[in-house]
């Protein structure tokens, strides 16, 4: 099967497989393609160069106890065929704050002259912390099970395969495979939950339209224990190695446009989100992303 037949079948299973999508618990990127060592330790050295990033999302700006995500990301090759990572991410949403400390590992296997397979093994912590005063403020009752959530330290591990080639790559992942205690909501009363399993499906492939113009279109189906899956399909045109310019939909949910400008060693992108189906779509003010990418 030709290389352009399996790219063309792999998205029609993407499409074929989503159903609704529902909030996740684990914060979404425009930017995901930048920082894929946050969903895919297999990631971790499959660049030619050394990575660092920096991405800033501040989700439905206006919006009290709205998410805000801010996460840094660095991975390396070490030698002829291991790469290593990390990956610190600060997230906060509604009552809730995290703070997850993580170490990527990666070994490559060299199928053939274009094409490498990367394992990856993810491993680190999460600091956990809950204001359940703060629920007050909204008016949610809580039930006792609680009172013992705050200020906790969880352990994570997680796997992934990157496949990569010159013009196309596929990843699998799951991120986080433990399943520590959280808050969840349901029907106006806070009580202890878990976090759910996070099971990542990304691909791309990047098509020369000509000498100086390259269409990046990539997609990331997610799925999440007990939810409907979801799809972020992104499309990117890169002119003469310096702009991109694109948009990405999020099924069900939001549209976005994104832009980069590169340097050669530095890409800095903006993106903004605006909600089409969400509830608070006629109140919120979008979502706003920022990315620093450094190649050295």
């Amino acid at each position: 099967m030709k290389i352009n037949n399996i790219y063309i079948l792999f998205f029609l299973i993407l499409s074929m497989t989503v159903v609704n999508l529902s909030a996740q618990q684990d914060p979404n990127y425009t930017f995901y393609r930048y920082n894929m060592n946050l969903i895919n330790p297999a990631f971790a050295g499959a660049s030619e160069t050394t990575n660092l990033s920096l991405n800033v999302r501040s989700q439905w700006a206006g919006i009290q106890g709205a998410p805000e995500t801010q996460s840094l990301v660095f991975g390396t090759a070490v030698g002829k065929n291991v790469g290593v990572g990390l990956s610190v991410v600060n997230d906060k949403t509604f009552v809730e704050s995290q703070t997850s400390f993580c170490m990527d590992f990666s070994y490559k296997l060299k199928l053939n002259e274009s094409n490498n397979l990367y394992f990856g093994l993810k491993g680190g912590f999460t600091s956990y912390d809950v204001n359940t005063e703060g629920l007050v403020t909204y008016g949610i009752g809580q039930d006792m099970s609680l009172m013992n959530i705050d200020g906790r330290f969880n352990p994570n591990v997680g796997v992934g395969v990157y496949l990569k080639n010159e013009k196309y790559f596929v990843s699998l992942s799951v991120p986080k495979m433990l399943t520590p205690d959280r808050l969840e909501q349901n029907d106006g009363l806070a009580r202890l939950g878990v976090d759910k399993t996070h099971v990542y499906l990304a691909g791309g492939y990047d098509f020369s339209l000509s000498e100086n113009v390259i269409f990046k279109p990539t997609a990331l189906l997610r799925y999440v224990d007990a939810s409907p899956i979801s799809l972020d399909l992104t499309g990117l045109v890169e002119f003469n190695n310096r702009i991109d310019l694109g948009a990405a939909y999020r099924l069900n949910e939001s549209i976005s446009g994104i832009f980069i400008f590169k340097t050669g060693w530095l890409d800095i992108g903006y993106a903004y989100e605006v909600a089409t189906e969400n509830p608070i779509k006629n109140s919120d003010n979008g979502t706003h992303e920022i990315l620093m990418h450094l190649q050295f």
